[in-house]
């Protein structure tokens, strides 16, 4: 796989000619009778031995997309956004391969530690932190904290205490609109993260936290939104954001070190969809942040990057099997054993998803279905309006590609119907990573008679 693989492989806007396996793991292979392999492992052998639904995590595409961000950005520090999906093996993986980790909460940070996960190359954020969380980040030695919000400033003062050292960030809102979906852009003025830079609060924030001797404020940090197929907004943020350290240094005469430009690198969910191309939002933001700071008189500072579902996202294959088929007079659906207590984010935010039949070769000719889950809810819909083979039956698998970013990070146990597993493929070769919820679970947390 060559770095310009790992970013999704598609073409703005949806086209009909688009290639059908562009949103797949480049592991991906096709057989003649049907079956699909990722990893060198077909995908009806892992349904087979693990069931379904079950998540398939293709380790060398998650390898190679952290390769590709370190490639586009040398000289930055590469953090893997852990809410995207962790799981010990992923840190593993990512830490491997040279990149830090961004946490929010003590639950993703303790979990990465336990692995070996340096906490030193680890950096916790977060709107409205916990005592725990910023407990457990300070005895573990997290390498920075990023200040959401005024109140965290004295708080993570008194417990790091007199003679104590924590470095930290300040989380500022540009005022830029960018992402998605209205439920994922965070770069606004109008949404919970943040101190905003046009109306002061970041100054001032910055102001008290430079008072504050125990704290060492590394840098200013900033998270747009989700989802951006665009370059536009992170230069309109580098430009604004360079102006707050200016500002910074002509008022308090000091040069912070490190920008952090978050993340929310937008990734195709279907076959022509646009997606963010890496090489060339590495190449402008570069340019954009010289050519600011040398209109500012600043050295460039080191930039920081945290991406999350641009490097899990298209690494995961979901598998599920088919239960019914309803046909009614205006639709047709195709019910599987899973739903929205492990793929909530159609229901959130209206994604969708090109969802495909594995494990046979069909002669029928396709028909519009709507793939629908288990739940007891209108709205537990997977796939709408997708082209499935007409004989499509009870017993069948369906594999939905780009599964590997805020599926199990988000999963329930609505219904009491447990999470599925976590299987990674590489080489030929599938191994259990995280194994599924049973009954037992579930009984185990409720002792109440």
């Amino acid at each position: 796989m060559t770095t310009l693989d790992t970013r999704p492989r598609s073409a703005a806007g949806t086209s009909p000619g688009a290639d059908p396996l562009s949103v797949w793991p480049a592991s991906t292979t096709e057989r003649p009778h049907g079956g699909l392999l990722v990893g060198g492992v077909p995908l009806t052998e892992i349904a087979e031995s693990h069931g379904t639904p079950v998540y398939v995590l293709d380790e060398n595409e998650v390898r190679a997309r952290c390769r590709a961000y370190r490639g586009a950005f040398p000289d930055a520090e590469i953090h893997y956004a852990a809410k995207a999906f962790l799981c010990r093996a992923l840190a593993r993986w990512v830490e491997e391969e040279g990149l830090g980790l961004d946490v929010c909460s003590a639950g993703e940070l303790e979990l990465a530690v336990s692995t070996g996960f340096p906490a030193d190359r680890i950096l916790l954020h977060g709107n409205a932190k916990s005592p725990q969380d910023l407990g457990t980040a300070l005895r573990l030695g997290v390498g920075r904290i990023v200040i959401d919000t005024p109140a965290e400033i004295a708080r993570i003062a008194a417990a790091v205490g007199t003679g104590g050292h924590q470095k930290v960030m300040v989380r500022v809102t540009p005022g830029i609109s960018a992402g998605g979906h209205r439920k994922i852009r965070t770069g606004s003025d109008d949404q919970k993260f943040g101190l905003p830079l046009r109306d002061g609060h970041a100054q001032h924030a910055i102001a008290r936290i430079l008072d504050q001797p125990q704290l060492e404020l590394t840098g200013i940090h900033c998270h747009l939104g989700s989802q951006i197929t665009d370059a536009k907004p992170y230069l309109v943020a580098v430009r604004r954001l360079v102006g707050l350290m200016a500002r910074v240094r002509d008022t308090h005469g000091v040069t912070l070190p490190e920008l952090d430009l978050g993340g929310g690198h937008g990734i195709a969910y279907r076959p022509g969809e646009p997606a963010l191309d890496l090489p060339a939002l590495a190449r402008r933001v570069r340019a954009e942040l010289a050519e600011s700071c040398a209109a500012a008189g600043l050295p460039v500072p080191r930039l920081v990057i945290e991406p999350g579902r641009a490097v899990s996202g298209p690494a995961g294959v979901a598998v599920y099997r088919v239960l019914a088929v309803k046909r009614t007079p205006g639709r047709t659906f195709v019910a599987v054993d899973g739903g929205m207590s492990d793929n909530p984010r159609p229901a959130l935010y209206g994604v969708r998803y090109a969802p495909r039949l594995i494990g046979r070769h069909s002669p029928a000719d396709s028909e519009s279905v709507t793939v629908v889950g288990r739940h007891c809810e209108a709205g537990d819909i997977l796939a709408e309006d997708v082209p499935l083979p007409a004989d499509t039956h009870p017993g069948d698998l369906l594999a939905v590609p780009v599964a590997g970013a805020y599926h199990l990070s988000m999963a329930s146990s609505y219904n009491l119907v447990g999470r599925p597993p976590v299987v990674a493929v590489r080489d030929g070769h599938a191994r259990l990573l995280v194994r599924r919820e049973t009954m037992e679970d579930l009984r185990a947390r409720d002792i109440g008679m």
